[in-house]
């Protein structure tokens, strides 16, 4: 079976249609969306462009999606957040506004883990939407997060940078981020996985000019789209950042 995982997509509909032109992409029987489709600057067109997919897709909740259909459910009005550098309530309240409930309440009900073919499919890890473990998190720390876990692999996304690695009988990858990629380099993230094997990819685009339109619609979060796609900033300051956040 051949399976393309499209995860942290972050309403980047320039990075989606890339890496969905990608000649290596075509042929998938089943596509998985998993998590942080939402929110993003372009979250209608990304998810209007996901839904019409040909193959059969299946969908995992991250936390994107979770806070998003929350506010858009609220019985009141959210407020926008004291502290302006709350980006993730800021982008959340703004996609909730353009999209509304009826659109956004069923990404809220996704369920946390979907398996296809043997292979488990999550968003940042099996238990929680929102786990961080980056590249550099201690083997205690991955092994504690998939206790239990029998599929032979697991597929996350969340901190945007992918990763690939053997956690006791289990190999864990992070097939990285199409929209909003913490790389280094701007290019669109993605995973293909065939009979079971996982071979993470790469597709490149024109980031840097994507990223100034997202910004020229006035997206709010200036500072996640310069540091992934404008000005990218090195890989390891990411990763670091994350750590301390998930170590705090």
């Amino acid at each position: 079976m051949r399976i393309l995982a499209l995860y942290d997509v972050h309403g980047n509909i320039e990075a989606l249609d890339a890496v969905l032109a990608d000649p290596r992409a075509a042929g998938a029987d089943a596509v998985v969306v998993g998590g942080d489709a939402v929110p993003g600057p372009f979250a209608r067109e990304v998810l209007d462009r996901l839904e019409a997919l040909a193959a059969p897709t299946h969908w995992v909740r991250g936390n994107g999606e979770r806070e998003v259909a929350a506010i858009a459910t609220a019985a009141e009005p959210v407020p926008e957040p004291d502290d302006p550098e709350d980006m993730a309530t800021i982008t959340a309240i703004a996609n909730a506004r353009a999209l509304g409930a009826e659109r956004l309440a069923p990404l809220g009900a996704l369920p946390l883990t979907v398996e296809l073919d043997g292979v488990l499919f999550c968003h940042a890890t099996p238990r929680s939407d929102e786990e961080i473990l980056t590249r550099i998190s201690a083997p205690e720390r991955f092994a504690d997060a998939l206790a239990g876990v029998t599929a032979p692999l697991v597929v996350a996304g969340h901190t945007h940078q992918q990763d690939d690695r053997r956690v006791g009988a289990v190999r864990f990858v992070n097939a990285g981020s199409v929209g909003l990629p913490y790389e280094g380099d701007g290019g669109a993230r993605w995973l293909w996985i065939e009979d079971g094997e996982p071979q993470l990819r790469v597709t490149e685009y024109d980031h840097a000019g994507a990223g100034r339109r997202i910004l020229e619609a006035g997206w709010p979060d200036a500072r996640s789209t310069e540091a992934a796609m404008t000005e990218p900033l090195a890989a390891t300051v990411i990763t670091e950042l994350f750590e301390e956040r998930a170590t705090a």
